[in-house]
């Protein structure tokens, strides 16, 4: 299979089940909103070492929000209920509450809920009060410059985590103008994002080292630097390869995103092979099969 002369390879990308919540956060204005949300995803591109994956989903007008604010909406991943209510705490803790003019909401119509705001509210020391914004139950917290308002549960549900693909190209140049169609196509798909620095990864991990302490290691059949000394993935046009990952709320809008992804990446002259990350078909609970993204 070929799109715009780049082969396509047929394989799969491993996806694994994670828990997922949408963060809407409101402010005074669209700069101060994406200010807390670019905070709040800070240190959230794999959970091999950020405990959760996040990033920005969309921006929202100030017609669709529970405050009538210009918003921003905030998709966070993780692999259990516990770490994302953790995570969750944390980030609109330390992110949002502290970032000026903000509010915080559940956007997400799920399968459970966790405490969010109802923990947060401590932090008003007593004086906290608990309000509503529609039917939503809030909780009011004082903070310097007035109240921070925020939900009191968000709901969750099981998304979907690590959809995949590769960009195999003739330098590095290339694979990274590839990959940045890639992702500003990515973007505009509702219900995912794209985790890692810019939507790219730069170095794509395989399970396990030689190195008893790692559970994760450098891809080295992707390394271009490596072709002569390991069993190299890379054919010997590609000098540069680039992945993209993609985490989102259900199976379909992940699919989506890849296809639309891969064929914006294709259209870039110099790109080679699009091939995707697996491991077997062993860990995830998903395999997303490149071909069949176009049947």
């Amino acid at each position: 299979m070929q799109i715009n002369g780049v082969e396509i390879d047929d394989t799969f990308a491993e996806a694994f089940e994670m828990y997922a919540a949408r963060v809407l956060i409101t402010a005074k204005n669209e700069k101060w909103a994406l200010i807390a949300a670019t905070s709040m995803t800070g240190f959230g591109t794999s959970i091999i070492m950020c405990e959760c994956e996040a990033g920005v989903e969309n921006v929202v007008s100030a017609k669709e929000t529970p405050d009538s604010r210009p918003g921003v909406n905030v998709l966070v991943f993780a692999a259990s209920k516990r770490c994302l209510e953790e995570q969750l705490m944390k980030r609109i803790g330390q992110c949002v509450l502290t970032a000026p003019t903000t509010a915080c909401f559940n956007n997400l119509s799920g399968e459970e809920k966790i405490g969010v705001g109802g923990k947060l509210r401590y932090f008003g020391d007593g004086y906290e009060v608990s309000k509503s914004i529609g039917n939503r139950r809030m909780w009011a917290i004082p903070v310097m410059e007035g109240e921070f308002f925020v939900e009191d549960e968000f709901e969750i549900l099981k998304g979907v985590g690590g959809g995949n693909f590769i960009i195999l190209g003739s330098d590095a140049d290339s694979v990274l103008s590839a990959a940045e169609k890639a992702v500003d196509v990515i973007k505009k798909v509702r219900n995912v994002i794209a985790p890692f620095p810019g939507g790219i990864v730069r170095c794509g991990s395989k399970i396990g080292s030689k190195y008893k302490f790692l559970d994760a290691s450098t891809n080295a059949a992707y390394c271009p630097t490596l072709k002569t000394m390991v069993r190299s993935e890379l054919p010997k046009d590609v000098g540069a390869a680039l992945e993209i990952v993609i985490d989102g709320l259900d199976m379909g809008s992940v699919g989506k995103a890849m296809k639309e992804g891969i064929s914006a990446a294709c259209t870039v002259e110099g790109v080679v092979k699009i091939t995707a990350e697996s491991f077997g078909g062993k860990l995830g609970k998903y395999q997303i099969h490149l071909h069949k993204l176009w049947r």
